[in-house]
């Protein structure tokens, strides 16, 4: 059991110095004065929301960017200070939310900015704001075209309590080789802050750059960037110094010997052609460990790769043992993660089942609990 406790079912080890290793490494290549966005929406990409932050913040982060109010107000209630952006819409419904936790919304409709203004002045505060601008990805925002009418019409309402803050959009094509249409959406967001100047608007911050710009492109870097997958060490792989800071265990719960022809899980998808030494291991689908790996994901056990064999279960899954490989109830299993020379990466999995990693550490489940620690350990 390689000295460590049992635990029941699967569970996740969070290196925080990567995370703090990350920010440094990519603040590095950034001007000096450009703020350091760290996105920590989906529950910082299923690394846990709070003590990623708090490990980007004491690195260097400035902001941190989330997908929901819900998201924002977790952070407040954890402890969490720093500016935080809602970088999704939120219905008028949130609005009260927003500002009494001190949030910074996003808005790209009158009906937006009017129900935020309305609760400043209900809070006594004054409501910050992004304007989300669409030049290109075809998602939230107001097209280039629209914005300044947009903010003649916002001019001519009564937001006494309501500041636009920041202007950004959101680039669709940055970590792609071709990088034409990343520089088309940058000098229409350019041409868009120029028109929105002349006509007397002028913001504090403005950002475009998601973690591929922020890295290989920092010419658009502007006033601040917005760092995802980048934090969490999982792109770009072997460049920049990043570290994965997550490991997706689990241990060895069952050891059994097959027969010849017997067969594997659900709908017998694998039949074994001699007799095999099978695992059970105490991990599945509804711990985020994707069915799509039945019979072609790899999981590493004493150092050594093994097959996944058999339809994976919601709560289990089997692998195939060399019989010249010691294995024992208990051990760990490691689905995503290294040791020794032996290493499954998260894109090496998103690879297998036609995804990307964002989807895979974003997919580990809630039940699956978090372990953080400060450097890699094995004894966890």
């Amino acid at each position: 059991m390689n000295g460590r406790t049992l635990t029941s079912g699967a569970w996740v080890e969070i290196d925080l110095n990567a995370i703090a290793n990350n920010v440094r490494q990519i603040k590095k290549r950034l001007p000096s004065k450009t703020r350091f966005m760290a996105v920590v929406k989906a529950n910082a990409y299923g690394h846990g929301s709070v003590p990623v932050a708090s490990a980007a913040l004491g690195a260097g982060a400035d902001w941190l960017g989330v997908a929901t109010v819900n998201e924002g107000i977790e952070l407040r209630e954890g402890g969490i200070q720093a500016p935080i952006l809602i970088l999704g819409l939120s219905h008028r419904d949130f609005a009260e939310d927003i500002v009494k936790w001190d949030l910074a919304g996003t808005i790209c409709t009158e009906d937006e900015a009017k129900a935020l203004s309305d609760a400043g002045i209900k809070y006594g505060k004054v409501a910050q704001v992004h304007l989300k601008v669409d030049t290109g990805m075809g998602r939230i925002g107001l097209r280039s075209h629209e914005v300044i009418p947009f903010l003649m019409r916002l001019r001519g309402m009564d937001l006494t309590a309501l500041n636009i803050d920041g202007i950004f959009t959101h680039f669709a094509t940055a970590d792609e080789e071709d990088k034409s249409y990343t520089f088309k959406q940058f000098e229409t967001f350019q041409r868009v802050i120029a028109e929105a100047h002349f006509k007397g608007f002028d913001f504090r911050l403005h950002h475009a750059a998601n973690s591929a710009a922020a890295l290989y492109l920092p010419q658009t870097a502007m006033d601040m960037v917005r760092v995802g997958i980048s934090l969490y060490g999982l792109f770009p792989e072997n460049e920049f110094n990043l570290i994965p800071a997550l490991q997706f265990k689990t241990h060895v719960a069952h050891i059994k010997t097959l027969p010849i022809k017997e067969s594997i899980s659900y709908g017998r998808k694998y039949i074994a052609d001699d007799a095999i030494k099978v695992a059970t291991l105490s991990a599945g689908y509804a711990d985020g460990y994707s069915r799509s790996l039945s019979n072609r994901g790899e999981v590493i056990i004493n150092g050594s790769i093994v097959p996944v064999i058999g339809n994976i279960c919601m709560d289990q899954c089997m692998v195939k043992v060399p019989n010249d490989l010691p294995v024992a109830v208990g051990d760990e299993a490691i689905l995503i993660g290294s040791q020794g020379v032996a290493e499954i990466t998260a894109n090496d999995v998103a690879n297998k089942i036609g995804t990307i990693s964002y989807e895979v550490v974003s997919g580990i489940s809630s039940r699956v609990k978090r372990v953080y620690y400060n450097g890699r350990r094995s004894d966890l």
